[in-house]
């Protein structure tokens, strides 16, 4: 598919420190797998970059508070992904013990990959794209697995998201220098940095960067479509391999990460920085300027809306995320998490729903699915509760992009229809 990408309110926008929050609200589950365990509580002091929240399985990552202050309270949200969460409220209060102070960096290079490894999982890293997958578990390749790519992805096909353009931007060395740390880890044959060709000047950034530190990377300008951001689509571009049904890159000897994820192992690695914040970039066409922040993670979405000069006309509906695969938020105290890449405020136009009418079976949803299922199949089955019929027909394969429901003419909720069918196949096997 060819959305318009409307990258253009915010791409050239630099990166800007978001203001510091007065209160920072902390889920203990900004990731895929179990809650972290909450340490703390009301009455507590926490100082910036403690732990609060400890990993409670291999898919659990731990959470650190963003800011110095003091437990106001544990609370109970439910984040924009429907998930109910424990959280802890913080107040800011007292002194940062690394911001605004120069940190000397770590000697890595003569590191075994567990000692690596064990950083990144202190440090809480998840996958920074929007999938959240702990990214220890992601670089604990079986013994005897050989890797053949190492592949970072900087395509960010998300319609309006341009934070990881930034990144490979402005933090160019940084990010080699965190795709050094990945290859040390996993010895990969090949490292490939995937960016698509609406990306110029990152694309250039990056090779001219390459070749004046003398890395055998490959930087790879890719053709502009959604969802080419998905791993398995961008494996598949890049190396003409095709990971199997219920099958892991790791099956075709691949390893992908995010631009923004690789940053954040620079940082916990060289920098011995826990996972506190995140670029996110806020944007829309009801906002008054647009741009890209370095965001605390805990910050109320209501406080980047405030420094984008707040809203110019009513919104229709606010999005964490992307239009495609994000979810809509219901109110401005909602906390930035580890997976929230944007915020984005639509106008009440883009926004609006339109009356769901019968399937007329014309096959779009097929002929657009990059996945070669059968949206429409599958939406009959979970419709009708048939969720083992559904999973049979692929349902698991659904990587939820949104491109069934945006070529559907007669408006079916094919996407909610496919996160309900996996929800309600979880919840029955218990």
């Amino acid at each position: 598919m060819h959305p318009h990408d409307h990258k253009g309110l915010a791409n050239q926008v630099p990166i800007r420190n978001a203001p510091v929050p007065a209160t920072a609200t902390l889920p203990m589950h900004q990731h895929m797998g179990a809650p972290a365990e909450c340490l703390v509580q009301a009455g507590d002091s926490v100082r910036e970059g403690m732990l609060i929240g400890k990993a409670t399985g291999p898919f659990s990552a731990n959470v650190h508070s963003s800011i110095p202050g003091k437990v106001k309270e544990i609370s109970e949200l439910y984040l924009p992904n429907g998930i109910r969460s424990k959280a802890v409220v913080v107040e800011f209060e007292g002194e940062f013990d690394r911001s605004g102070k120069s940190s000397e960096a770590v000697a890595w290079k003569e590191a075994v990959p567990e000692d690596l490894l064990g950083v990144i999982r202190e440090c809480g890293i998840v996958g920074l794209g929007g999938a959240t997958f702990p990214t220890p578990i992601k670089f604990s390749v079986r013994e005897g697995t050989r890797v053949e790519f190492f592949v970072v992805n900087g395509v960010e096909c998300e319609p309006f998201l341009c934070a990881d353009h930034r990144l490979l931007l402005e933090k160019t060395q940084e990010l080699l220098t965190g795709i050094e740390i990945v290859r040390r880890i996993l010895n990969p044959d090949r490292v490939v940095i995937g960016i698509e060709a609406n990306k110029p000047d990152a694309i250039e950034a990056l090779r001219t960067a390459v070749r004046e530190r003398q890395l055998d990377f490959r930087v790879t300008a890719l053709k502009v479509k959604y969802p080419q951001g998905d791993e398995k689509q961008l494996l598949k571009s890049l190396t003409g391999r095709e990971v199997p049904s219920g099958g892991l890159p790791l099956d075709i000897g691949a390893v992908v990460s995010n631009a923004g994820t690789v940053f954040a192992i620079y940082e916990a690695v060289v920098l011995r920085k826990p996972l506190i914040e995140r670029i996110v970039t806020v944007t829309g066409p009801v906002l008054a300027r647009p741009g890209n922040f370095k965001v605390r993670l805990g910050t109320p979405v209501g406080a980047l809306i405030e420094e984008c000069g707040g809203f110019t006309e009513p919104p229709g509906k606010l999005v964490a995320g992307g239009p495609m695969m994000g979810f809509a938020m219901a109110d401005l105290d909602q906390p930035v998490t580890k997976g929230t890449s944007g915020i984005l405020a639509l106008s009440r136009g883009q926004s609006r729903a339109f009356p769901e009418t019968p399937c007329i079976g014309c096959g779009r949803c097929i002929a657009a699915c990059p996945f070669g299922l059968s949206p429409t199949v599958l939406y009959k089955w979970i419709d009708h509760g048939e969720y083992e019929e559904a999973l049979a027909a692929g349902l698991m394969d659904c990587k939820e992009c949104g491109c069934c429901a945006y070529v559907c003419p007669a408006r079916i909720p094919l996407v909610q229809g496919m996160k309900l069918g996996k929800f309600m196949s979880r919840k029955k096997k218990g």
